[in-house]
């Protein structure tokens, strides 16, 4: 599919691989949406890249509505759905004191990792499916954002390993289940980028980690991942894969 022109939505578009991603949609030509819970963060990124801020809780059915109709109204139906929205957690199945971790941890996570993805997926997917086929019969395209947590779970990470590993899991049984309307679905795992949250840590963890990964030893750039969720929309032959995009790295137990 030809990004230039098109509508997408862009979810945890306020910051870090959300928003690179928002930028290199709208650098390539796209009409972007950018959802977030943030909507203040949400507009200094769509002012920049002439886009439209939408304030969206994944795990809200109401929420998700409004921002598709809201994305709609201002830039018509959207045929890119980039899910990147997320949280994560550590916590060890049995604590120091000896006290089982809190369940609300564990099911805040997988709702909105996982549930919350699916809830936009399968509503984006509900309108995407009433549009005109481009060439190939194509409609359009999602992505999920997993992680290497999914297949190199480290201790703590019971709760984001699952969730993440829900959507590589759920990744070839939507692209089958979507190929009869002509809209792919492919995931991206990555391993250790230079987000904000990664850039809050001491400098010396930073290089700690970044000497983890094999080559290039170094952190993973944001827009390393926007270029790479961008193919996918654009290479027509990639449906129903799980993409490692991490420098060869693959996490320790701790």
């Amino acid at each position: 599919m030809d990004i230039k022109g098109q509508a997408a939505l862009v979810t945890g578009g306020a910051s870090g691989l959300g928003e690179a991603t928002a930028r290199e949609l709208a650098r390539l030509g796209a009409k972007v949406a950018v959802l977030d819970v943030n909507v203040a963060l949400a507009e200094k990124v769509a002012a920049d890249i002439g886009g439209v801020a939408c304030q969206c809780d994944i795990t809200n059915t109401d929420s998700v509505l409004a921002a598709l109709a809201k994305a709609t109204a201002v830039h018509g139906p959207a045929r890119i759905l980039m899910n990147i929205a997320g949280i994560g957690t550590a916590k060890r199945v049995v604590g120091r004191d000896g006290a089982p971790a809190p369940l609300e941890d564990f099911s805040r996570v997988i709702n909105v990792n996982l549930i919350g993805s699916y809830n936009i997926s399968r509503l984006f997917a509900a309108e995407c499916v009433k549009l005109s086929p481009l060439e190939d019969g194509e409609r359009g395209v999602m992505m999920f954002t997993a992680s290497v947590a999914a297949f190199d779970g480290q201790v703590g990470q019971q709760a984001y390993s699952a969730s993440k590993g829900g959507l590589v899991g759920m990744t070839l049984p939507m692209a089958r289940d979507l190929a009869q309307h002509g809209i792919r679905v492919c995931t991206v795992a990555p391993g250790l980028f230079a987000t904000p949250l990664m850039k809050e840590l001491p400098e010396a963890v930073q290089a700690s980690l970044a000497a983890s990964i094999p080559f290039p030893s170094r952190l993973g750039k944001p827009e390393e991942f926007a270029q790479l969720a961008c193919h996918i929309v654009t290479n027509g032959h990639l449906n129903g894969e799980v993409i490692r995009l991490d420098g060869a790295l693959r996490m320790a137990p701790r």
